[in-house]
C-alpha cells in the first residue's frame, strides 16, 4: 500500500495542479494508493505568499486579509470534509480554481455555493464551520505538519510500504509529480534510486543529502 499526504495552500493554484495530478495518479495506477490533502497555514507560508504577491511589508491590512482568507478557506475545507471526502475535495479544488485561476475573491458565499454544488447540506456545513471541532481538527493538521517538518506548500510525504519502507519521504516544493511518481514505484530500480539518495543510520534521522527529499 502507498500513502500520500499533500500539504497545500487551500487557495493556491500550484497546489491545485498537484492535487489534480495526484487524483489522476490514483485513478490510473493499479496499486492501492491512499491520499490526503492537508491545509497548511502558518506564518512562514503566509510570509512566502506576501513576497509572491508583492504585498508591501507595511500594509498590515492586506497581510491580515490574506491570512484570514486562507485560514477561513482551510476551515471551510475541514467543515465540508465532515460530509464526506469527495465533498471536501470538491470545495477545496473549487476554491482554488475560483480564487487562483479565475481571480474571484474568496468569500463565505463562494464556499457555501461550492458546498451546494457538491450536494452537501448547507445548514449542516454552516453549523460545523462554527464548531470548535473543526478548529481543533485544523490545529491537529498543523500539528501533523510540524511533526513531519513541513514548512512550505505544496509538500508531499510518501509512504511506500510495498518496498518494505516503514518511513516516509518528504518532497518539498513538489510542483512536478516526477519525484512522487518515482517514490510510488515498486521496482528494483526504484529501490536503487532511493538508496542512492539516502544513507541514514536509522530511519528516524532526517537528512537531506541530495536536493529536497527528506526521510521521516
Amino acid at each position: 500500500m502507498i500513502e500520500i499526504y499533500l500539504f497545500v495552500n487551500p487557495l493556491g493554484g500550484i497546489c491545485l495542479n498537484v492535487e489534480k495530478d495526484i487524483l489522476k495518479l490514483v485513478e490510473t495506477e493499479n496499486k492501492k494508493i491512499q491520499f490526503r490533502f492537508i491545509p497548511l497555514v502558518n506564518m512562514r507560508t503566509i510570509n512566502h505568499l506576501i513576497k509572491l504577491f508583492d504585498i508591501p511589508t507595511h500594509d498590515i491590512e492586506q497581510r491580515n486579509q490574506l491570512f484570514e482568507d486562507i485560514y477561513s478557506a482551510a476551515l471551510d475545507y475541514k467543515a465540508a470534509q465532515l460530509q464526506g471526502k469527495k465533498k471536501g475535495r470538491h470545495l477545496l479544488l473549487g476554491l482554488q480554481q475560483a480564487v487562483a485561476v479565475e481571480n474571484i475573491p474568496y468569500s463565505t458565499e463562494l464556499a457555501e455555493k461550492l458546498v451546494v454544488e457538491a450536494g452537501g447540506d448547507l445548514d449542516m456545513f454552516k453549523a460545523d464551520r462554527k464548531s470548535n471541532f473543526v478548529k481543533e481538527s485544523f490545529q491537529t493538521d498543523q500539528q501533523i505538519a510540524r511533526e513531519m517538518g513541513i514548512v512550505k506548500h505544496p509538500s508531499a510525504v510518501v509512504y511506500n510500504y510495498t518496498c518494505d519502507r516503514d518511513f516516509g519521504v518528504l518532497v518539498e516544493d513538489c510542483e512536478s509529480m516526477d519525484e512522487i511518481k518515482k517514490l510510488c514505484e515498486t521496482s528494483e530500480d526504484n529501490l536503487q534510486y532511493f538508496h542512492e539518495k539516502f544513507e541514514l543510520n536509522h530511519y528516524n534521522e532526517p537528512r537531506v543529502p541530495h536536493g529536497h527529499l527528506h526521510l521521516l
